[in-house]
């Protein structure tokens, strides 16, 4: 399937009223990784600003000791601070690299924003080298504006 035939799916997970918010961000993470080979563990990390630390929310794959990662430090730290996506084709070569898994060879992290502010991002490793594209960005650019949605109107987003 194309990115743009497995867009409505995501539709369809986040308009799901039968769910609540952590159904439907798991059932986005398990969709994306069965439908995407390369995509081996899906997560997303939720900013708390006060603490400047980012908190693991909802994720399929292998477990992970990074359950809390502050501001600045690894791919998912730095995504905080920048506010821009961040793709990694081989994480081997990246200096400020949290290692979750010897089996993770390049990973993509692009911030989920509401109403202008990052609030937490959307995180994928890959155990392949070099596997993501531009279109692997927009897609997950689209992902998190479903995401959004879901925290609209929230008036205090703390982790």
């Amino acid at each position: 399937m194309t990115f743009q035939e497995l867009q409505p799916k995501v539709t369809e997970i986040t308009s799901n009223t039968s769910l609540s918010r952590d159904e439907k961000l798991l059932a986005v993470c398990q969709f994306l990784s069965d439908s995407i080979s390369y995509y081996n563990w899906v997560g997303f990390y939720f900013a708390n600003h006060e603490t400047k630390t980012l908190h693991l929310g909802s994720y399929v794959g292998a477990e992970t000791d990074h359950t809390v990662i502050p501001f600045g430090k690894g791919i998912c730290g730095q995504v905080a601070i920048s506010n821009n996506n961040f793709v990694v084709p081989d994480v081997s070569a990246q200096d400020n690299y949290i290692a979750c898994s010897f089996t993770v060879k390049s990973e993509i992290v692009v911030p989920l924003f509401v109403n202008g502010k990052n609030i937490g991002q959307i995180d994928i490793d890959s155990h392949v080298i070099d596997p993501f594209t531009e279109e692997d960005e927009r897609f997950l650019e689209f992902v998190n504006q479903e995401i959004a949605k879901l925290y609209q109107d929230m008036n205090n987003l703390k982790v």
